[in-house]
C-alpha cells in the first residue's frame, strides 16, 4: 500500500513540474529523477489525449502541499466531486466531437481513394492495391502467416511498423483485424498489397492505443512473406 502512495505522489510531483515555468531548471541526473520526470510525461500524455490537457499545476502543486503539509483542504469533497465530474463531461465531449470528425474525415478520405487508378473496393468497404504481384499460395482462415508490414494514419503518421523493427512476425489469419483476415486471404505469398482499411474493419471507437485516434481509418503496407507449415508447429508446441 506503501509503494502505492509514493508512485502516486511522484506521479502528481512529477505532473506539477510538467506544468511549471518553462525557465524552472529541472534535474534528471538519478534514476528517481528520469523515473520520476518519465511518470510524468505519460501522464501527461495520457491527460491530453483524454482531453483533460487544461489542468492547472498551480492548483495541483497547492493540493500536494495541503495533504503533505496535513492542511485544511481549501474545498469539501462534495465540491470536489462536482468539479471532477465536470471536467470528465467535457473530457468526454471533446473525444466524442473528435471521434465524429475523425469518423467523417475517414469516409471522405475512402470516398476519395476509390477513385484511385489500382484501387479496388470490396463489399466490406476495405480497399487495396495491388504492390508487387507474385504466384505463391494464397493463406486460409485458419493458417498462420509471416508479414511484414507498417501501419500509418491518413495522414501519414505510423503508429507500428516491424519494418522499423526489422523483424517480420508471425499470426493467425483469423486472430487480427477484420481488415487484415480479408486482406491476407486476397494474397499470395511474395506480395505487397497497401490495405486502406475502414474504422468499422479496424477498432472503431475503441481505439487500442493513443498513437491511434478513434474511429480512424487505417493504412498498411503489407507483405505476405510465408505461410507457416502446420506440422512444424505441431513439432514446436510439443
Amino acid at each position: 500500500m506503501k509503494q502505492h502512495r509514493l508512485a502516486a505522489a511522484v506521479a502528481l510531483v512529477s505532473l506539477v513540474l510538467a506544468g511549471c515555468d518553462s525557465q524552472t531548471s529541472v534535474e534528471l541526473k538519478t534514476p528517481a529523477q528520469k523515473a520520476s520526470y518519465g511518470i510524468g510525461l505519460n501522464m501527461g500524455k495520457s491527460l491530453a489525449q483524454e482531453g483533460m490537457d487544461d489542468l492547472d499545476s498551480k492548483a495541483v502543486a497547492q493540493g500536494i502541499e495541503d495533504a503533505v503539509g496535513k492542511k485544511e483542504q481549501k474545498l469539501k469533497d462534495d465540491e470536489l466531486v462536482e468539479a471532477f465530474a465536470a471536467l470528465q463531461k467535457r473530457a468526454e465531449e471533446r473525444m466524442a466531437k473528435m471521434s465524429e470528425e475523425s469518423a467523417a474525415a475517414g469516409k471522405k478520405f475512402l470516398e476519395d481513394n476509390a477513385k484511385k487508378a489500382g484501387v479496388t473496393t470490396t463489399a466490406s468497404g476495405l480497399q487495396y492495391e495491388v504492390v508487387k504481384k507474385a504466384d505463391g499460395a494464397q493463406p486460409k482462415p485458419t493458417d498462420v502467416v509471416t508479414v511484414h508490414y507498417t501501419g500509418k494514419l491518413t495522414n501519414g503518421t505510423v503508429f507500428d511498423s516491424s519494418v522499423e523493427r526489422g523483424s517480420p512476425i508471425d499470426l493467425p489469419v483469423s486472430g487480427v483485424i477484420p481488415g487484415w483476415v480479408e486482406g491476407l486471404q486476397l494474397m499470395h505469398v511474395g506480395e505487397k498489397y497497401k490495405l486502406y482499411i475502414p474504422s468499422e474493419l479496424a477498432y472503431g471507437a475503441q481505439s487500442p492505443s493513443p498513437a491511434i485516434p478513434a474511429n480512424s481509418v487505417l493504412v498498411f503496407d503489407l507483405e505476405l512473406l510465408a505461410i507457416k507449415d502446420p506440422a512444424k508447429q505441431e513439432d514446436a508446441a510439443k
